[in-house]
């Protein structure tokens, strides 16, 4: 189920190593930051979705009933949200740390480098405003380099913006070259919603799935 999958996560984990390192400079993340896991959309596609949750499975039972809680006040929050963007902390994060680290989707590889959009403006992390990736070297508006923070670093490797949106990584290209379908997209605590039992059968299949073989880890 999971085996191309995989195969994708070893490439894309390969390559966010070498561009992380290649920024190590600029970069802040810390075990136990977990910024980039709170008030945000996380989009997660289908076979994301099932691959989290075969990570779930494989957690104590505590830590589950942990993150079910969580799961359902997030899905009562929303139930009730009237506004037009329902942000939210992510309900896998346990005591700030991921819970399912090794089954964390695209999204949560890829946060932290700048990145590139598509009419080709630089985009900084949001953490780059509250002190963190990029912070010393980016300007107040965070549109750009300062060229004078730079200077100040005294370091050779340049502070550079890759092409690692959710959009690119989770695009047909990648699915026709690793053979996988990523399948539908929604943020992720929708794939949880009553309405929808998307959720409930994605842990199903990764249950099913799970019973006949030992499922690898990227």
């Amino acid at each position: 189920m999971f085996e191309n999958y995989e195969i994708y996560l070893k490439f894309l984990n390969e390559k966010l190593t070498k561009f992380f390192n290649s920024q190590k400079q600029y970069i802040f993340c810390t075990k136990g930051c977990g910024k980039c896991c709170k008030n945000a959309q996380f989009p997660y596609s289908l076979m994301e979705i099932k691959y989290l949750l075969a990570g779930f499975l494989r957690l104590d039972k505590a830590t589950q009933d942990i993150i079910e809680a969580n799961l359902q006040k997030v899905a009562e929050e929303k139930k009730n949200f009237k506004g037009e963007k329902f942000m939210y902390d992510c309900p896998f994060l346990v005591n700030d740390v991921c819970s399912v680290y090794q089954y964390r989707g695209v999204i949560c590889r890829s946060f932290g480098l700048m990145t590139t959009s598509e009419d080709g403006r630089i985009k900084a992390p949001f953490c780059c405003f509250e002190g963190y990736n990029y912070s010393n070297v980016m300007n107040k508006r965070g549109t750009k380099i300062s060229s004078r923070k730079f200077k100040a670093l005294g370091v050779k490797e340049e502070p550079t913006a890759f092409n690692v949106s959710y959009k690119f990584l989770t695009s047909q290209d990648f699915e026709q070259t690793f053979h996988f379908l990523f399948g539908e997209k929604k943020p992720l605590i929708d794939w949880f919603l009553p309405e929808n039992n998307s959720g409930e059968a994605a842990a199903e299949d990764s249950t099913n799935e799970q019973a006949k073989n030992n499922i690898s880890v990227a």
